[in-house]
């Protein structure tokens, strides 16, 4: 786990670091095998950013301004996590079925101990062709055609690739490619999916609560519903363009409206520029896609928007049956 830091100049994420259990008195990395119980240790340390901005000796504005990059770091990385966690879950459910004998793994060097190693992974992602043994300090890459697995660089990047391969793989890309576009890939792919939400008894709930309270655009993890008014359509689900990254010049405008002239696919979310310029919402298609079909001006849409909790598809997700 990482944690925001301030070291006197700007926000900075380090390592968490706690008392070792297995060794009183010494430090160990804040490491956890289950990701929602890591965020829910997350969130109840994240509730003291107002606290300890407001305890530096900064003037208020600053206070002020370190606060909303904070929760802006904060929303960016909870969000990019818990989409790639739904991703992964969605991912395994997909391929994690795969039956894989421990008498057909290849090793170009053969070894009993790190051929018993893979094989435990590739319990888990059997559909996998680059996987990091870290206690091994060894990352094996499987070559096509011939199923053989062999040892490849053990670096930073090839720990990216093997922790992308196990989400890009199960969609039917691989890991080492550009991984934003394989995200926005595996989102597309997601879509009808997500639209299987709108038959669980727990969203028609939340959805009607929701008609009932005026709310028409609800925002959860990179998904939209979507209240549509005309001919009886009533609630969809839309893609969203996500947040701003952290690295970003621009803030989300939480305040801030979603015009529609459209019946695009993405919800554009409203934003603040650099320079405090406020830019309001709007919906478009992907740049592959085909052009949206407009709405009558008589029929454009002035919308607010509620943000929900981004882990809340990953519960909703978890409720639908998979054939």
């Amino acid at each position: 786990m990482y944690e925001l830091k301030w070291n006197g100049e700007k926000l900075l994420w380090i390592s968490r670091t706690v008392e070792c259990s297995h060794s009183p008195g010494h430090a160990c990395g804040d490491s956890y095998e289950d990701y929602l119980e890591a965020v829910k240790v997350a969130k109840s340390q994240n509730i003291c950013i107002d606290s300890v901005a407001n305890g530096l000796d900064l003037p208020d504005s600053e206070k002020q301004s370190l606060i909303l990059k904070a929760e802006k770091a904060l929303m960016a990385k909870q969000r990019l996590m818990d989409e790639e966690y739904l991703m992964l879950q969605e991912a395994k459910k997909r391929r994690g079925n795969t039956e894989i004998a421990k008498v057909n793994i290849a090793l170009h060097e053969p070894s009993q101990v790190i051929s018993d190693a893979l094989y435990e992974k590739l319990l888990e992602f059997p559909y996998v062709s680059i996987v990091r043994l870290a206690k091994y300090g060894m990352t094996l890459c499987q070559e096509e055609p011939n199923g053989i697995w062999y040892c490849c660089k053990t670096d930073k990047k090839t720990a990216k690739y093997a922790y992308q391969e196990k989400i890009a793989r199960g969609f039917g890309y691989s890991g080492t490619d550009h991984w934003g576009k394989t995200k926005a890939a595996i989102r597309k792919d997601l879509l009808p999916r997500a639209n299987e939400l709108l038959q669980l008894a727990s969203v028609k709930r939340m959805l009607v609560d929701a008609e009932r309270e005026g709310k028409k655009i609800l925002l959860v993890g990179d998904y939209v519903f979507w209240f549509e008014e005309g001919n009886g359509v009533g609630w969809v689900i839309k893609e969203s363009n996500g947040v701003p990254s952290e690295s970003s010049k621009k803030t989300l405008w939480k305040e801030g409206t979603i015009v529609s002239k459209n019946h695009a696919r993405i919800v554009v979310l409203p934003y603040i520029k650099e320079n405090g310029q406020k830019v309001t919402g709007h919906t478009k298609n992907a740049p592959n896609d085909d052009p949206a079909k407009p709405r009558h001006p008589s029929e454009y849409v002035e919308l607010p928007f509620e943000i929900l909790e981004s882990d809340l598809m990953i519960g909703l997700f978890g409720e639908l049956p998979y054939e």
